[in-house]
């Protein structure tokens, strides 16, 4: 969660599991868009000696699509190769790593860019650098300027980042998968109410781990439809974007090497947090992974029924009475059919539309003509902020809650003028936000904070 060891056999394979991705009009520069995929999730920091790094054998993708069919129209590729400059120490270093081209570091890692349009592949960079892991103040004293040089702007256009950040989401996976608790409800659970008698204190599960993060700035003209006008009305400013990795189909192994041949096949995506996580049975989700989100129909019933609206009631007894009646009568969610799998049309919300067409998938949708907000709300879209989610995702919305009360019904009132929400279904929470979070988030590219360093995580105790 949003999509951290999400299916069974992606858990596996942390290298290429796609965990949350991020997309929003860049708040300090608002004629680019900012897209951020991470990966490699729940990193303990002091991870050594071989600490985290991309898939060498792994192809990371971010698509855009501009015309509503589910199919990429851009793609970003992203390639890496590991070099090592000592092959006589077992160290990840041998002093401090001050600056890129160090020779205390002994495993450098680099990747290469590719813009992919209309079928034909521009190779836009090569051998560009990705900064260490964030050992400890003696082996990475200046962290953030490792960072700061392996912020690049590319001849085309692009700023590009790859390399370890601070993960940024924030939910309390241990209550949650505990049958379904929320510690700010934990006393009116089912099974809770003979352990609780008052709301308990939220946790953090992802604080303090790192994630390795594929951050891209790209100029809207890049991403939107070509000779289109850009107003909030038109179908021209709306992208959907979504993040893949990729593996070659065959594998072969010998006397300590492997060597990976064939084509490549799709092991892991995201667009929607989320989705796979909690609208996808568990059955499914391998299947999910490996499909384009063109063939999204196919998981379209889950959504017009989720488990989840089923569930709260019988969790939560005699507290969702209104989503009960609503679960029972079958009727399918019109509302989150178009909040995941289309967009919104307009003249449901004031001033607000991404809706895509037709074509059924998961994708982030984002409205590039809606400007970023002066002032956030973590509700995003239900908090009245339009620049929030589901319209794109800032690295700071509080996409737990608004999954929930989604779920619970606070958006049905959106299609179905005489539905009554349920009064908790508008207060549903884990009872974490940003500030949860320790690394601040920054306010410029990648925006995910500079990750914890093994040396003080945990902090260190004080004598």
């Amino acid at each position: 969660m949003s999509s951290h060891r999400e299916a069974p056999e992606i858990s596996k394979d942390p290298v290429a599991d796609s965990t949350d991705l991020y997309a929003f009009v860049s708040p300090d520069k608002p004629d680019t868009v900012t897209l951020i995929a991470n990966y490699i999730p729940a990193q303990l920091p002091s991870g050594g000696p071989n600490f985290f790094e991309f898939g060498d054998d792994v192809l990371y993708e971010i698509h855009i699509d501009n015309n509503g069919d589910g199919e990429p129209d851009v793609s970003y590729q992203f390639r890496f190769t590991t070099e090592i400059t000592n092959d006589r120490t077992f160290l990840y270093n041998t002093g401090p790593i001050e600056s890129l081209d160090s020779k205390n570091w002994n495993r450098k890692q680099f990747y290469s860019v590719t813009k992919v349009v209309g079928g034909k592949s521009y190779q836009l960079a090569k051998k560009l650098p990705c900064p260490p892991c964030n050992i400890g103040p003696l082996s990475t004293p200046k962290y953030s300027y490792l960072a700061q040089q392996a912020t690049l702007k590319l001849h085309s256009g692009e700023v590009v980042f790859a390399g370890q950040r601070a993960d940024g989401f924030f939910v309390d996976l241990g209550s949650i998968f505990d049958l379904g608790t929320l510690r700010p409800f934990q006393q009116l659970h089912v099974a809770g109410k003979a352990l609780f008698k008052e709301p308990g204190t939220p946790v953090n599960a992802l604080d303090r781990t790192n994630v390795h993060s594929i951050a891209l700035q790209v100029p809207l003209k890049d991403v939107r439809r070509p000779n289109a006008r850009y107003g909030y009305r038109d179908a021209g400013a709306v992208i959907g974007v979504w993040t893949s990795a990729s593996r070659q189909e065959m594998r072969r192994r010998g006397h300590g090497r492997s060597v990976d041949i064939g084509p490549y096949a799709q092991v892991s995506r995201l667009g929607n947090p989320l989705f796979n996580e909690v609208i996808v049975p568990m059955a499914e989700k391998d299947r999910f992974n490996a499909l384009p989100p063109s063939e999204d129909k196919r998981f379209a019933r889950f959504v017009e029924q989720p488990e989840l609206a089923a569930l709260l009631p019988v969790l939560y007894p005699g507290v969702f009475p209104n989503l009960d009646a609503l679960n029972k009568a079958k009727k399918p969610r019109a509302d989150l059919l178009a909040i995941l799998l289309t967009g919104i049309p307009e003249g449901i919300i004031d001033g607000f539309q991404n809706n895509t067409g037709k074509q059924q998938a998961d994708m982030l949708r984002l409205n590039t003509a809606i400007k970023p907000a002066a002032k956030q709300n973590k509700f995003g879209l239900l908090g009245g902020d339009l620049a929030g989610f589901p319209n794109g995702r800032r690295v700071t919305d509080d996409v737990v809650s608004i999954a929930l009360r989604a779920i619970a019904g606070v958006t049905v009132p959106l299609v179905d003028k005489g539905f009554k929400p349920d009064d908790a279904a508008g207060q549903l929470t884990d009872g974490l936000s940003a500030a949860d979070v320790t690394a601040p988030f920054l306010n410029r590219f990648p925006y995910l904070g500079v990750p914890y360093d093994g040396f003080n995580n945990p902090p260190a105790a004080k004598k």
